[in-house]
């Protein structure tokens, strides 16, 4: 089952997230503290995680490099209303995606889709 670590300091997106890709099939943790985020992420086997780029004491880029050096499989979708600027230095950072909030909840289906489709060889 594909495990999906939610890191959001906003309840309200982590329950909506939490309840939709729950219905989905996905297995979810939520947190809204960085550092718990952190630690789960880097101890749990988690396939994705979509973080928050604006937290109180730690920006997703921190979360992004800290839990990539060490999960460097861990596929990230960082969100936020991001200027444009922002979206490029997620995509400098590595992270495989971004979504400007707000977003559509068939946006993250597709992302993940995206992210988890097999790749094909010839």
């Amino acid at each position: 089952m594909t495990r999906i670590l939610i890191i959001d300091d906003s309840k309200v997106m982590r329950d909506l997230l939490t309840d939709f890709l729950t219905d989905e099939g996905y297995e979810i943790f939520a947190t809204g503290n960085s550092q718990e985020g952190i630690s789960k992420g880097l101890n749990g086997n988690f396939d994705i995680c979509i973080c928050d780029i604006h937290l109180p004491d730690k920006n997703g880029f921190e979360i992004f490099k800290e839990i990539s050096t060490g999960k460097p499989n861990v596929h990230f979708i960082l969100t936020d209303s991001l200027p444009d600027h922002l979206s490029e230095k997620a995509r400098r950072a590595g992270a495989y995606y971004h979504l400007k909030k707000p977003f559509e909840l068939e946006q993250i289906r597709t992302i993940i889709n995206k992210i988890l489709k097999p790749v094909k060889t010839t």
